[in-house]
C-alpha cells in the first residue's frame, strides 16, 4: 500500500469518532473460542485456493481435516441423455397441452441423464497430532484470524503454555503448522495421516509421512484422481523417529510441520500430471525456508487482497464474548461489530476458496470433510454457484472471480455436444448442475434439473465482469461463450400458443412446483424470460463495442423482441410463470422470479415502479426465515427495495446459531450460521455467506441503476460507519463515511474517467466547497446504461401501491482517469 493511500485512509477513519474496539479476547477480526472443536462445523476454515484444512484444536489430538480442490470422484466424463431429441417434441405438446404430469414421465425417459448425475467433491483426509498426558488442560483459546489468515490454538498443561499457530500459504502452496511451548524440551507427540480412500500410508524415513490414493467411484464412473500427500517433520531439538505410518516427536523445543497435496489432474478433460513429482515439488521448495519467512510472506499475499476494503460499524460490550455465544445472542443484543466481522468472513472465504488458475468455489467452497457430501458438493448453478460469486467484483476481489470465468468457458465448450446430441441446436447449454469434470446434461429428476438455462445464468458473470474492469481486451475473450449461449436459444426457444411469444420448453421455475400441479414441469417461467433478455442485450452489446456480428445481432434482436413481459398476478404480485399460478402461501426458498430484482437490474424503483412493488410483494408473501442461503438471498432483495431495517432483519435471522448436528426440516427452513460461522443451510453451504456479504454490499453501495448509489439501505441503527474500497461500476473505487444516518465524506477514485452520477442521501459539495450540479437527463456514461424493459402485463384483479422512495440528491461528475474526488456533506 503507497503513502498516499496509508494517508487517506488514515484520514478517512480519523473523521468518523466510532467507538474503538474493545479489548475483547479474540479480536476486531478474529473468530475466538474458549473450548475445543466437539465436531466439523465448529472447526475453523483455512486454505490457499488449492488446498484447505478444517483446525479443530483439540490439545490431546489435532486433527487437521483435509481437502484440496481437483479431488473429485470419477473421471472425465459425460451426461447427455442421447434420447433427447426422440422425445423433445412429444414433452411440449404435453406441455402447451397442460398434461404437465406425461411430460414429466417422457423427460425423466428421454432428457434426464441415464446414468451420471454429478461426481463428488471427496476429502482427502485427515493429519492427525497426538499429545500424550494433555486431557488436563486449563487456559484454552482458539482463534482464526481473518485479517493474517492464520488460525492458532492455545492451553497450558500444568505449568508449561502450548501454542499451535495453522496457515494454508497462497504463495508456497503448503499448509504449515508451528508448535510451540513456553519451556524447552516440552513438546512430545506422535503424528499420522488417515483416509478412507487412502491406498498407503507410510513413514518414508524419520522426518517424512506419505499417504497416497484414490477417488471414489460414484455412478459407473471409476474413480480416477491420484493424490499424493506428504508431511514433512522438522524439529528444534528433541528426537524423531518413526514406525510404520507414523513419526514420533520427543522433547523438542519447537517443530514445524509443512503438509504438502497434489493430484494428476491436469484439467476437466486430463488426468496426466504426476501426483507424487508435484507433491515433493511442494515441499522441497517450501521447506527451505523459515518459517517467519513462509509467514510474511503468506500475509503479504492474503492482505493485498484482503485489505482492500475495512468496515466498521463500531462495538459494544457484546463483542466481549466467544464467537459462537455472540452468534446465539445476536437477536437479542447490540453488536454491530458481529456483521462487519460476518462480512470480512465472507470475503475471507472467497479469497481462500477461490484464487487464480484454481477451480471455483464449489457448494462448501473447498472444504468438505466427507467422501459422501450432501449434494456431491457439486456447482449448483440455478443460482448457488453465481451466489458465491456476488461478492467479487463489488467487494474489490476481481482476482477471485476468474476461476468462475475459466469454467464458465469450459462449460461452453463441453456444452456444445449437449446442446447438439439433446436438443438438436447449436451454440451451448449447461442445466442446473456441474462438476469438476464440467457436465452439462440433466442431473436429478425433471423436477429439479430439466432448466436448459445454467450457462445463460452463468454467462452474466462474463459481462458484470466487464461492466467493472472496462477491459475490451477481456470482453473480446469472452464474447464468443455469450455468443454462442444466445446461438443455442436462437435454435432451442419455441413459440408458444396463445401470445406467440418465444419461450423456453421445457423447463422449470428452479425447484418449485405450481400449486396444484404434480410436476414443475413447464414452459415460459419468468426466470427463464428475465434471463434470456440479459444475455441477449448485453451479447448485442458486446457485439457493437467489439464490432462483430452486426447481421447476426439483428436476429438476436429480433429474437429479444419476443421474448415474453414480465406480467403482474391478481395478488399484486410478480408472476413465476407465464401462467397466474402463484399462492400467497408458497413459501418456497427459491425466490427464482425475482432475479430481476437482483442480480439483475430490470426491475428497479425509479425505471420500473409497478414491477418494483409487484416484487416487493412477491417477497412479502414468500417471509423471512428460509434456509440459509435463501434469507442471504434476501438480504440482496431487500437492499435493492432500499428497505434496510428489513434487510438487517433479514441479517439478524441469518446470525441465528444453528448448533452442529441439526438437521434440516421438512419444509427445509431452520436456516442459520453454525459456531464457526459457516453458513447452516442446514447442512453446511457456502453461498449463505457469499451472499449475505453481497447483501450488506448493496445496502451500503450500488451502481445498477444508472449512478453510484451511496447508502441506498442504511438501517437506521447504522447510525455511524464507515467502509473504504468497494467497487461500482463504470470503474469507480468508493470509500464512505456516515455519521447519524447521513454521508459525512465519500471518496470515489475514478479508474476509467467519464461521468460519475452520484446519488447520496443528503445535500453534498465536494472538498474545498465548491457546489456539484444536479444531474440532468440520461447519464453519459456508457457503463451506466438503462436497458428499458417492455411494459408488464397487470391482472385486472391486481391491487398495485404507489412507490415511495426516500429523497436523494443527483449530481452529475466528470472525472479524469486515475484521479480522486472527495465530497462531503453540505
Amino acid at each position: 500500500m503507497n503513502k498516499v493511500k496509508v494517508v487517506l485512509l488514515t484520514s478517512l477513519f480519523a473523521l468518523l469518532p466510532l467507538a474503538q474496539s474493545s479489548a475483547q479476547k479474540g479480536g476486531k477480526l478474529k473468530l475466538w473460542y474458549d473450548k475445543p472443536a466437539a465436531n466439523w462445523n465448529e472447526a475453523l476454515p483455512i486454505a490457499n485456493g488449492r488446498i484447505a484444512a478444517m483446525v479443530h484444536g483439540n490439545p490431546s489430538k489435532e486433527l487437521l481435516q483435509l481437502n484440496e480442490s481437483s479431488f473429485w470422484s470419477g473421471g472425465p466424463s459425460r451426461n447427455d441423455n442421447p434420447d433427447g431429441l426422440k422425445g423433445l417434441d412429444s414433452i411440449r405438446t404435453y406441455i402447451f397441452q397442460g398434461n404437465y404430469t406425461r411430460a414429466n414421465t417422457l423427460s425423466n425417459q428421454f432428457l434426464t441423464a441415464k446414468q451420471l448425475h454429478g461426481s463428488k467433491f471427496q476429502s482427502i483426509g485427515n493429519l492427525n497430532i497426538s499429545f500424550p498426558n494433555a486431557e488436563k488442560f486449563t487456559d484454552y483459546y482458539r482463534d482464526l484470524d481473518i485479517e493474517n489468515a492464520l488460525s492458532s490454538v492455545s492451553y497450558k498443561v500444568d505449568d508449561v503454555i502450548y501454542k499451535r499457530e495453522i496457515l494454508a500459504s497462497i504463495p508456497d502452496q503448503v499448509i504449515v503448522v508451528r508448535l510451540t511451548a513456553s519451556k524447552p524440551g516440552k513438546l512430545t507427540f506422535t503424528t499420522n495421516f488417515d483416509s478412507q480412500l487412502k491406498k498407503t500410508s507410510v513413514a518414508l524415513d524419520n522426518h517424512t509421512l506419505e499417504m497416497t490414493g484414490l477417488s471414489g467411484t460414484h455412478e459407473g464412473v471409476i474413480g480416477q484422481v491420484k493424490f499424493d500427500a506428504r508431511a514433512k517433520v522438522i524439529n528444534n531439538g528433541g528426537t524423531v523417529s518413526f514406525v510404520s505410518d507414523s513419526l514420533k516427536v520427543k522433547n523438542a523445543n519447537e517443530v514445524i510441520i509443512m503438509v504438502s497435496i497434489a493430484t494428476n489432474f491436469v484439467d476437466y478433460q486430463n488426468l496426466t500430471a504426476n501426483e507424487t513429482q508435484k507433491c515433493i515439488q511442494y515441499l522441497s521448495v517450501a521447506e527451505k525456508k523459515p518459517f517467519n519467512t513462509i509467514l510474511k510472506n503468506h500475509i503479504s499475499t492474503y492482505q493485498k487482497y484482503f485489505k482492500r476494503v475495512n468496515f466498521d460499524l463500531g462495538t459494544s460490550e457484546a463483542a466481549k464474548a466467544t464467537t459462537k455465544d455472540r452468534i446465539k445472542n445476536f437477536s437479542k443484543s447490540y453488536d454491530p461489530e458481529l456483521v462487519s466481522l460476518y462480512y470480512q468472513f465472507g470475503r475471507y472465504l472467497l479469497i481462500c476458496s477461490s484464487q487464480p488458475n484454481g477451480q471455483p468455489s464449489n457448494l462448501q467452497g473447498i472444504w468438505n470433510g466427507s467422501n459422501n457430501p450432501m449434494w456431491d458438493s457439486k456447482y449448483t448453478i440455478n443460482i448457488n454457484t453465481e451466489m458465491n460469486y456476488w461478492p467479487a467484483e463489488k467487494t474489490n476481489l476481481t482476482e477471485m472471480h476468474e476461476p468462475l470465468i475459466k469454467m464458465i468457458k469450459e462449460l461452453s465448450q463441453s456444452g456444445k455436444e449437449t446442446a447438439k446430441v439433446m436438443y438438436g441446436s447449436n451454440g451451448w447449454v449447461a442445466h442446473h448442475n456441474t462438476d469438476i469434470w464440467r457436465i452439462t446434461g440433466v442431473v436429478d429428476f425433471a423436477d429439479a434439473g430439466q432448466w436448459p438455462m445454467g450457462g445463460a445464468w452463468l454467462s452474466q458473470h462474463l459481462w458484470e465482469k466487464y461492466l467493472y474492469n472496462g477491459n475490451l481486451k477481456y470482453l473480446e475473450s469472452v464474447y464468443p461463450v455469450l455468443k454462442s449461449a444466445c446461438e443455442f436459444y436462437k435454435d432451442f426457444l419455441i413459440e408458444e400458443p396463445t401470445h406467440k411469444w418465444l419461450v423456453v420448453s421445457p423447463s422449470v421455475s428452479p425447484e418449485n412446483t405450481p400449486q396444484g400441479h404434480k410436476s414443475a414441469l413447464v414452459a415460459g417461467c419468468t426466470i427463464d424470460n428475465q434471463l434470456l433478455f440479459d444475455l441477449f442485450t448485453k451479447t448485442i452489446k458486446a457485439a457493437k463495442l467489439l464490432k462483430k456480428d452486426a447481421s447476426l445481432m439483428v436476429d438476436f434482436q429480433k429474437i429479444l423482441d419476443r421474448l415474453p413481459p414480465m406480467q403482474i398476478g391478481r395478488l399484486g404480485q410478480l408472476q413465476e410463470w407465464l401462467e397466474d399460478w402463484d399462492n400467497a402461501k408458497d413459501q418456497n426458498r427459491h425466490v427464482s422470479h425475482l432475479y430481476g430484482l437482483f442480480p439483475s437490474n430490470q426491475i428497479t424503483p425509479y425505471t420500473t415502479p409497478q414491477l418494483f412493488d409487484a416484487a416487493k410483494t412477491s417477497l412479502l408473501y414468500r417471509g423471512d426465515v428460509s434456509t440459509g442461503w435463501s434469507m442471504g438471498w434476501k438480504v440482496n432483495f431487500w437492499a435493492r427495495l432500499l428497505d434496510g431495517n428489513h434487510a438487517k432483519k433479514l441479517i439478524s435471522d441469518q446470525l441465528t446459531l444453528v448448533e452442529p448436528g441439526q438437521g434440516r426440516n421438512s419444509t427445509m427452513g431452520g436456516g442459520g450460521t453454525y459456531p464457526n460461522m459457516f453458513d447452516a443451510h442446514p447442512p453446511f453451504q457456502i453461498d449463505g455467506n457469499f451472499g449475505c456479504t453481497s447483501g450488506i454490499t448493496e445496502m451500503l453501495l450500488q451502481s445498477h441503476d444508472g449512478s453510484v448509489d451511496i447508502l441506498p439501505a442504511l438501517p437506521d441503527d447504522w447510525k455511524n460507519g464507515s467502509i473504504t474500497g468497494l467497487k461500482a461500476y463504470g470503474g469507480f473505487e468508493v470509500s464512505i463515511i456516515w455519521k447519524d444516518n447521513k454521508a459525512q465524506k465519500v471518496i470515489i477514485k475514478s479508474n476509467f474517467g467519464g461521468n460519475c452520477r452520484l446519488r447520496v442521501p443528503n445535500a453534498m459539495v465536494l472538498a474545498g466547497g465548491k457546489k456539484l450540479n444536479t444531474a440532468k437527463g440520461t447519464n453519459p456514461n456508457p457503463f451506466f446504461e438503462i436497458v428499458k424493459v417492455k411494459e408488464p402485463i397487470i391482472s385486472s384483479a391486481a391491487k398495485l401501491n404507489t412507490v415511495v422512495v426516500k429523497p436523494t440528491f443527483l449530481y452529475d461528475i466528470p472525472t479524469e482517469s486515475g484521479k480522486t474526488y472527495t465530497f462531503i456533506i453540505k
